[in-house]
């Protein structure tokens, strides 16, 4: 972690460099609240405003320059890869070795993609870390009250629609996984997170425009299709609207992909999109299917966190630079369903091998 510190550090001096001479949001995450004659909590809201309010005392308060905004952005990214790691390693103590002898988590850890977009003044470092951090909460409720508050407040905040599908995905995980909480604490779980969506919900639409909505399904698809037309005109757009929906989940998980890639920052972003098409395709295993059905409630809730972000970003993405930024949110979340899937399948086969050798061991078992 020591060197994934000085790593995620060297991206941040990598992002404050392309921010020199690139367009970036971190200009105006600066620019706005330092030369606003608005009060502090005048900024107070969700989605953008909410990065201003996060700002406002550093910048106004103690007199933070736009440099010393993007160092202390990169660490607040770097949190997000604290309670990442914590949360892979507490649920999955043993090491998996993946493309010849490299540890799998040493390889998430260190996806360059994942540290360039969370080592920035904007809204990627905070609401990774938002992520990270309920993630590892979610498995301890108990003990860890007051970072599933923080997590959920701090995403809600910032991305209310991911909110609503992180909301979604624990209760399918706490209902149909296989976990040790009783069917009491299930209902008050439930309910919980239930009373949050009702109590929440208008400003959840209120993202898409949809808060006075009658029809919401056709408002969010006149919306999705809108919003994909405005993204599709840009230098790296894509007209998705004549794809399939598995052409566009792929376009988002795995693209660009060399051919397609915009620039050289593309080409860095195709090896790492090829990797996770590799790792992918470790689930393409029979014995998955028996795997999923037996699995835990946080295994659960992080695919299907992964699968309905995924879906729900297709319908509006159609803009390759800004799918490469918004997947680095959930990415972490099927990273986990493959490490735990391939721990397993270590663990099974090691359960194989012991109980042969034991047959071996009291003759039951010829050695042939």
């Amino acid at each position: 972690m020591n060197v994934l510190f000085i790593y995620h550090l060297l991206f941040g001096v990598i992002y404050y460099l392309y921010a020199l001479s690139n367009p970036s949001d971190s200009k105006r995450y600066f620019s706005v609240p330092h030369n606003s004659t608005k009060s502090w909590f005048d900024f107070l809201g969700v989605e953008t405003t909410f990065i201003d309010f996060i700002s406002y005392p550093f910048i106004n308060g103690l007199g933070f320059s736009y440099e010393m905004m993007m160092l202390l952005f990169t660490w607040i990214g770097y949190w997000g890869f604290v309670f990442g790691f914590l949360f892979f390693r507490e649920n999955i103590p043993q090491k998996v070795m993946v493309f010849k002898r490299i540890d799998l988590l040493t390889l998430i850890l260190f996806f360059p993609n994942m540290h360039f977009w969370s080592a920035s003044l904007g809204k990627g470092a905070p609401i990774f870390l938002g992520l990270m951090l309920f993630a590892y909460s979610i498995g301890k409720i108990k003990e860890r009250k007051l970072g599933l508050i923080i997590s959920s407040l701090l995403v809600f905040s910032i991305r209310p629609h991911m909110f609503l599908l992180l909301c979604v995905g624990s209760l399918y995980g706490l209902y149909f996984g296989k976990n040790l909480l009783s069917r009491k604490n299930k209902l008050i779980g439930g309910a919980a997170i239930l009373a949050g969506l009702l109590l929440l919900h208008e400003h959840i639409l209120a993202v898409v425009n949809l808060n006075d909505s009658t029809n919401l399904w056709a408002d969010f698809l006149a919306f999705s299709s809108s919003r994909s037309e405005d993204l599709s005109s840009a230098n790296s757009g894509l007209n998705m609207a004549g794809y399939s929906l598995p052409e566009k989940i792929f376009t988002f998980w795995f693209r660009p992909l060399f051919l397609d890639a915009p620039g050289f920052l593309g080409l860095i972003v195709s090896v790492e999109n090829f990797i996770y098409l590799l790792l992918f395709g470790k689930l393409l295993r029979v014995n998955f299917f028996q795997f999923w059905k037996n699995a835990p409630s946080h295994v659960k809730s992080c695919l299907m966190i992964f699968v309905l972000t995924s879906i729900a970003m297709t319908f509006i993405m159609s803009n390759l630079g800004i799918m490469i930024r918004q997947k680095t949110m959930i990415m972490y979340f099927m990273f986990f369903v493959i490490y735990y899937f391939l721990a397993y399948e270590k663990s099974d086969a090691l359960k194989i091998k012991l109980n042969r050798l034991n047959a071996i061991k009291t003759g039951r078992l010829s050695k042939v």
